[in-house]
């Protein structure tokens, strides 16, 4: 018997072998929902990285300025010290070189003295201990300092305590 051959034309009787009904098949869409969740994946990792390291400066900031501000009672002793009479000029220049140092490191750090002598009252910078009639002062102007005020940047490390003319 000879063999018969199938008609290339006729599609019906040809098989693909790429065609099988095995195989199944993507719905259309589905790639793109998987891209989808990918790029969200990606998308929140890059936001956690972004949200930590502003957690982490800001964190940094508060420490740092909770740091020196542990250290502005150690400058106001030191001031104290060069305030108090002494005979012993050696020693005045070891406190004097101290205190130097001390406030050129909080200079460094950004920490920054608040100017309140003879300026105008500012409660948010200051506090105000005590009020006085005083001729010659305009009203609400700071006439004594009695604690130096310290800042850095924005933040208040401690408020200046003054005396306020009425």
């Amino acid at each position: 018997m000879a063999k018969q051959k199938k008609d290339p034309v006729n599609t019906e009787e040809t098989e693909n072998p790429l065609e099988t009904p095995e195989t199944p098949t993507e719905e259309p869409g589905e790639a793109d929902v998987w891209k989808d969740a990918a790029l969200r994946a990606q998308a929140d990792l890059v936001n956690f990285r972004n949200r930590t390291q502003r957690e982490r400066e800001q964190l940094w900031g508060e420490a740092r300025a909770d740091t020196a501000a542990q250290f502005l009672p150690v400058v106001d002793n030191l001031e104290r010290a060069l305030e108090a009479p002494c005979s012993d000029e050696t020693y005045k220049q070891g406190v004097e070189m101290t205190l130097r140092q001390f406030t050129e490191i909080l200079g460094k750090l950004g920490v920054t003295e608040i100017e309140a002598f003879e300026k105008p009252f500012d409660p948010q910078l200051m506090d105000a201990v005590m009020h006085e009639e005083a001729e010659g002062v305009a009203e609400s102007t700071v006439t004594q300092v009695f604690q130096k005020g310290y800042r850095m940047g924005d933040r208040v490390l401690r408020h200046a305590v003054v005396k306020v003319a009425n």
